[in-house]
């Protein structure tokens, strides 16, 4: 019995052994696109888009266009009317409205120069499906606008956003410091020494009303606090160079002086060991409290002169000021009558608690 079966495993082995040989090519053979290189869905479908003007390969743009402009007056859904004989694809009004629409886009097809080289190439090569797909929806699905164009375009919107918006910041820093006394004051006398008051109150030809002579004297106000007050920070008078479109500009011209920067750095203080002058010293100050250059410069001078006394460039002295400045806080705090009610609301109540005031 043994002996019988014996055969009939064997046998059973060689068929599996064909099978695993002839399963990959049967799988090829199923997953494969056909090679015809007039596919429904791209271009004209499975018309040739020269047979569809009735042109050759070899045909020029004149050629092309001229066919077109024949065709499309025949099969115009508002012109067609049905010759006798007439056996073309356009034998009524709606075949001849799809007529119209394979000529249009055979002629769109050959027309541009790029697109015509796809269609050529998926003419002589058929067999790569799956690359004339890709070519085919990449240039219809492709933005009409160069992106390049539209990055310009933002940039540029961007940068007369923040112009105008620090223009505002820097007429409501004017207009606030115009109605502090101090600095009015002081605006004010240099008015009165330039003789500028009284020529907004004199009166010419034309009669000046006391609202006119009052808003010119404001504006006079404004223009010297403008020209003898500088501004720093977030309300410093704008500049062209700081806007983003320029910004993007100068942005290889900042990083190659920041390398040249960071070069003589390290070889003036790390390598040769030189001291620190003035303006070294504020930036690590600066780098020290994490704080901005525009934050860092709209301190007072005052501020900038005890920070060089207490040299807090030092890393040790300037840990030394942290904790001095954080225990001056909670003493601040600690007496604040609203630091007071907060503490003993979130201790008595706390932000989880429900409560009905009576009052």
């Amino acid at each position: 019995m043994a002996a019988l079966f014996a055969p009939r495993r064997g046998a059973g082995a060689a068929g599996r052994r064909w099978l695993v040989l002839l399963v990959p090519p049967l799988l090829v053979l199923l997953l494969a696109r056909p090679a015809g290189a007039l596919v429904e869905g791209l271009y004209c479908g499975t018309r040739d888009c020269y047979e569809v003007l009735g042109v050759s390969r070899s045909a020029g743009k004149a050629e092309i266009a001229r066919a077109y402009r024949q065709l499309a007056r025949r099969y115009h859904p508002d012109r067609y009317r049905p010759e006798p004989g007439d056996d073309g694809p356009g034998r009524t009004p709606q075949s001849a409205e799809e007529a119209f629409l394979l000529v249009a886009t055979a002629y769109e097809t050959l027309k541009d120069e790029e697109t015509r080289k796809d269609y050529d190439y998926m003419l002589d090569h058929p067999e790569e499906y799956y690359s004339h797909y890709y070519h085919y929806y990449s240039r219809r699905l492709a933005p009409k606008v160069d992106v390049r164009v539209v990055i310009l375009v933002s940039v540029c919107a961007i940068s007369v956003f923040q112009f105008f918006s620090w223009w505002n910041s820097y007429n409501k820093a004017i207009s606030y410091l115009a109605t502090v006394p101090k600095y009015r004051i002081q605006a004010t006398e240099i008015a009165k020494q330039q003789g500028l008051l009284k020529k907004a109150k004199e009166k010419g030809k034309n009669k000046k009303s006391k609202e006119e002579i009052r808003d010119e004297e404001e504006n006079i106000i404004k223009n010297i606090i403008k020209s003898k007050i500088d501004i720093k920070g977030g309300y410093q008078k704008p500049q062209i160079c700081d806007l983003l479109l320029f910004q993007i500009i100068l942005a290889p011209f900042h990083l190659c002086s920041y390398i040249v920067w960071y070069c003589r750095w390290i070889y003036n203080f790390n390598i040769k060991g030189k001291e620190y002058g003035e303006e070294e010293r504020l930036y690590i100050i600066r780098k020290s409290m994490k704080m901005s250059k525009s934050q860092f410069d709209s301190l007072e001078d005052h501020q900038k002169e005890t920070f060089l006394k207490r040299e807090l460039w030092i890393k040790e002295k300037y840990e030394v000021y942290k904790q001095e400045q954080e225990e001056e806080l909670k003493k601040k705090l600690a007496s604040d009558p609203r630091w007071k009610r907060y503490r003993r609301w979130m201790k008595n109540e706390g932000p989880g608690r429900l409560t009905f005031v009576d009052d």
